[in-house]
């Protein structure tokens, strides 16, 4: 599985994945830059015996549809001079090693790439999975990509067999990154942080709403909003004065409204016009359920979709980290990125790591009153994960390590009013030690 099979393989490994450098316009912008450089530069004066593997996702070559084949490196040099320089010089001292990914698939295909890459001391290895031997134990490497349906490619290095999730990028996220500047904030080019996919028309719905409405219209519409469900509250109180179940509720609601003077007239205005909303949206909203449901029967009987789809692939890792395992012992840690979400999770007394991804991350958040738009807060989790021999006894080392970059402040007013913060993400150890038999964990990430 590796191209130079009769070369001794380093003692340490440093894994990252999905940077997805490059692409259409904004999407070319790379907000962790200085960042990369520094961590690469830190790997260029360690003097230890390591190898830097970027494993998948490197470009964004699915996000360059102005040009065609290795010409998209080219462009990559004309948008990243200092940092393909910063690889030469941290290539010099470091091997470094990238396989394809989905979104740089076109590495697989195009054999051009080897040499265009290698002038820059980067090894492309063209293959699904590498293995590397750390101490005894065996380190098992892919993207991922091959286990997801929607980005799978069917024959492997063929650069025909284009997966579906390519489509979606060339039409969708390429054109975003030629739109976004346009936006009141430059907001589209962050289409590539948004997953599941599946999330993607409440993110723009998102962003319409809090950014890109007129704030004449917003304003107007946010008191409608946020005391929608106070009205559908009010709704219920008067069909059980009407029924003569229970009306002191209702009674002290308009002794309250009163008490306010003008603010209550206000206050009771908006209810009374939710509240021909509500029996509206009633009347048309059974019949347009019952459709909705009959289509979406339909769909799935066709197999076009599968509700169950999403959390089939989340399992598709583990389920394929534990076939890896028993048909090869002595593989100690199974390494894939993909999906976007840094974790370490010990299976079957072995591990399995997911290196994350450098790009900025958005966490949906649900509004606290009113039927508005979710929120998507922006983060950071920029990481990498080395791997070192650890004692005599065929252990192997998994540090997971944090490079600091703060979370941008992007957000409205309106959105931090409206929402709690995320809380924080799973902690990750920041060593774990995993040998024959058993494995264990020290400190948090």
């Amino acid at each position: 599985m590796r191209a130079d099979a009769g070369g001794a393989d380093p003692s340490t490994l440093y894994l990252v994945s999905d940077l997805h450098v490059g692409g259409n316009e904004q999407l070319g912008e790379v907000d962790f830059e200085p960042e990369l450089l520094a961590f690469l530069e830190t790997l260029e004066t360690t003097g230890e015996d390591a190898e830097l593997i970027v494993n998948g996702d490197a470009f964004g070559l699915w996000e360059f549809t102005q040009v065609d084949g290795i010409e998209k490196f080219d462009v990559l040099l004309d948008q990243h001079p200092e940092l393909f320089e910063q690889l030469r010089a941290t290539g010099e001292t470091v091997p470094i090693t990238l396989i394809p990914g989905n979104h740089d698939y076109e590495l697989a295909a195009i054999d051009e790439y080897v040499g265009r890459l290698a002038e820059y001391n980067v090894t492309l290895e063209q293959e699904e999975v590498i293995t590397r031997e750390v101490g005894d134990r065996l380190i098992w490497i892919e993207h991922g990509q091959q286990r997801d349906p929607s980005n799978r490619s069917p024959d492997f290095g063929n650069p025909y067999a284009n997966p579906l999730g390519y489509f979606v990028n060339r039409h969708v996220t390429s054109k975003a990154g030629t739109l976004s500047e346009r936006g009141r904030y430059n907001w589209l080019k962050d289409i590539q942080a948004v997953t599941p996919m599946e999330l993607i028309p409440e993110w723009i719905v998102s962003n319409y709403f809090y950014r890109e409405m007129n704030p004449l219209l917003r304003y107007a519409v946010l008191p409608f909003l946020l005391l929608f469900e106070v009205s559908a509250l009010y709704l219920v109180l008067v069909v059980l004065a009407v029924a003569g179940v229970w009306s002191a509720p209702l009674d002290f609601v308009h002794g309250l409204i009163r008490s306010l003077g003008v603010v209550g007239e206000f206050i009771d205005l908006i209810v009374v016009a939710n509240l021909v909303i509500i029996v509206l949206l009633s009347i048309i909203g059974i019949p347009l359920y019952l459709f909705v449901r009959d289509v979406r029967k339909t769909v799935r009987r066709f197999g076009i979709v599968d509700p169950r789809a999403a959390r089939h692939v989340g399992d598709a890792y583990l389920e394929g980290a534990r076939e890896v395992f028993a048909a090869h012992p002595n593989v100690a840690v199974f390494v894939y990125g993909h999906t976007h979400r840094a974790s370490l999770t010990e299976v079957d007394d072995r591990l399995v790591i997911n290196t994350g991804t450098w790009l900025k991350r958005l966490r949906r958040k649900s509004v606290l009153l009113g039927p508005l738009p979710p929120v998507f807060y922006p983060s950071y989790r920029l990481n990498y994960f080395r791997i070192e021999a650890a004692g005599a006894d065929g252990d192997v080392a998994v540090e997971y390590h944090v490079v600091e970059k703060p979370n941008p402040k992007e957000l409205t007013l309106v959105q931090r009013l409206l929402t709690r913060r995320p809380k924080r993400e799973e902690p990750i150890p920041e060593r774990t030690v995993v040998g024959g038999d058993r494995s264990r964990s020290d400190g948090n990430g």
